[in-house]
């Protein structure tokens, strides 16, 4: 079973929602393969539904699954864990305080494990309470190359940069890029992506040297009426995927 994503040009691969096995599919054919695909935790009551559920979206597309919290919920840290160490999926969505806990579950360093850090409104410095109990006791604010630093520490593999906000946070996010790619880390940018702002975006990150880019764009891409995400959706993202220029490295 592949334990990697497929990168375009070894360096973006899109992150989307699946609203069921089909759909999921269809948004992995648009993309040709270039696309992880956002199960979310909190939909399941228990582990065991979502096992047997998620195994179908890896038999369907490779095992082109990233197990998600559910809006970076951190009460679902624990389970995500458990999910993951079963399922051996290409992508895991975690809180910072939960990555070394992940790592050390799979067993193996090819998964990608995020691990989620927020914006502070102050450029270079983010907050990395985002666990379970650190979330409720206030903010940890520390210099981005810590954050990268620990993040490593515990063995993730990219940062999650949420909520983005769109363009709120640009210059913030400027210098996330510019700290992942000088150290050698992967960058992840989610909240507010949608088909308006996601060449622009994900150019930053290339610019800045970035090596490897996910970017996650979710509810602007979905369907109100069916909450399937849009396949024809998914295909201009990677058309716009394909136009972007590679050429920083």
């Amino acid at each position: 079973m592949n334990k990697t994503p497929k990168y375009l040009n070894g360096r973006v691969c899109l992150n989307v929602l699946a609203n069921s096995v089909e759909n999921g599919k269809e948004c992995f054919d648009a993309s040709e393969g270039h696309i992880v695909l956002g199960v979310l935790s909190k939909s399941f009551s228990s582990d065991e539904a979502a096992i047997e559920e998620m195994k179908n979206y890896q038999a369907a597309t490779d095992n082109a699954l990233s197990i998600g919290l559910g809006a970076g919920d951190p009460k679902q840290s624990d389970m995500v864990t458990r999910l993951s160490a079963v399922l051996q999926p290409q992508h895991i969505n975690q809180v910072f305080t939960g990555v070394g806990k992940t790592r050390g579950a799979i067993g193996q360093d090819e998964s990608v494990i995020n691990g989620l850090i927020s914006p502070t409104g102050k450029v270079g410095v983010v907050n990395i309470a985002t666990g379970p109990l650190s979330s409720q006791a206030g903010s940890a604010e520390v210099p981005l190359e810590v954050a990268i630093a620990m993040l490593k520490d515990m063995g993730g593999s990219s940062v999650k940069f949420f909520p983005m906000k769109g363009l709120v946070h640009l210059e913030e996010y400027q210098a996330v890029a510019q700290a992942c790619a000088a150290n050698d880390f992967a960058l992840e940018p989610t909240g507010g992506i949608d088909l308006s702002n996601f060449s622009q975006i994900v150019q930053i990150a290339l610019d800045a040297g970035v090596d490897k880019i996910i970017p996650h764009v979710y509810s602007s891409i979905i369907d109100s009426t069916t909450g399937d995400t849009r396949p024809e959706d998914v295909r201009a993202l990677y058309d716009m995927m394909r136009d972007l220029d590679y050429s920083v490295k």
